[in-house]
């Protein structure tokens, strides 16, 4: 509540015919929403977007819902009061920041979430402990060993690349608050504007305030990274097994190599083995992978329609 009526006083100091803008809309509202056609007489389009720009205005139903009605009356109640010493206004908002931070329910990791952390643990140890590798690299050949047989090993990697490729995609999807991510964005974004604004005003008492407030919402900083790191957990709990089947299959760390491998063509090398350091010491099979991997990934993405990236409001 607080962002939204700290948004509301900001959008009227900034310009006085956005608190009349704010009212029409309260006034045309049916149910909380509003569309365009409603407003369009009494609002431009600019008024129109600034309030979508800043979170007054969200996705709705049939229109675009007002972001918390209450807060958005308060915000200009209160928008006289703010005008009157913007020192106080930014006080105000700097301690309202404070009781903001519970307006992002942050996602909790279940059992599940934590034992897969465990386990990814776990598995990577699997990189530099051969007996790992001999159990998990093992395992997995129980269902790719059949596929290397038939099929030569650049094409068994670009099934595993696709394969990887399409459950990252569905996971990041399924797995991380696209919305939540985009507040927290919107969030970090406002307080660089506020930042930049109070700098050229010169003005240091806003500028105390605004480090206050960002030091306060390095507790979102981490909510993000959370939404962030979930799905990854997931991924590298799929993933790694994956690599460790092929650290284990073409004998990387002397071990045994346990399928046929020819040599490859790729982009700029030329013609090269498994094993051969094509980037620095990058092996040709790392490298394969991830073109294979980002290729198919972009291809899943634009097919099936996902997009992974957080959007502001």
């Amino acid at each position: 509540m607080a962002r939204v009526e700290s948004r509301v006083r900001s959008l009227v100091s900034e310009n006085s015919e956005m608190e009349r803008a704010i009212e029409v809309v309260l006034e045309r509202a049916e149910n909380g929403e509003v569309r365009w056609i409603d407003v369009r007489d009494d609002l431009t389009s600019g008024q129109w977007g600034r309030l979508i720009e800043q979170g007054i205005l969200v996705d709705g139903d049939e229109g675009f819902r007002i972001q918390n009605p209450d807060a958005v009356r308060a915000g200009l109640n209160g928008s006289a009061d703010s005008s009157v010493s913007s020192s106080t206004s930014s006080t105000a908002s700097s301690a309202a920041s404070a009781d903001d931070s519970d307006d992002i329910e942050t996602t909790k990791w279940s059992k599940w979430d934590k034992g897969a952390a465990i386990v990814t643990v776990g598995l990577f140890l699997g990189y530099s402990v051969a007996e790992v590798r001999n159990v998990v690299g093992g395992a997995f050949d129980i269902f790719l060993g059949p596929l290397a047989e038939m099929l030569p090993f650049y094409a068994v990697v670009m099934i595993l690349a696709m394969g990887t490729g399409l459950y990252s995609t569905i996971l990041q999807a399924n797995l991380m608050d696209m919305d939540k991510m985009g507040q927290y964005q919107s969030r970090m974004k406002d307080l660089q504007d506020r930042r930049k604004e109070a700098q050229e005003n010169d003005d240091d008492e806003a500028l105390q305030a605004i480090q206050d407030e960002q030091m306060e919402a390095m507790g979102e900083q981490m909510g993000m990274f959370k939404e962030q790191f979930r799905p990854m957990v997931w991924i590298m709990f799929l993933t790694i097994p994956v690599f460790l089947w092929m650290y284990w299959a073409i004998g990387i760390g002397g071990g045994t190599q346990h399928v046929t491998l020819q040599t490859i063509v790729i982009p700029l090398a030329g013609e090269v083995s498994w094993r051969e350091g094509v980037v620095g010491p990058i092996q040709t099979w790392i490298v394969w992978y991830f073109l294979c991997s980002m290729a198919f990934s972009q291809i899943i993405r634009k097919g099936l329609n996902i997009n992974t990236t957080p959007t502001t409001s």
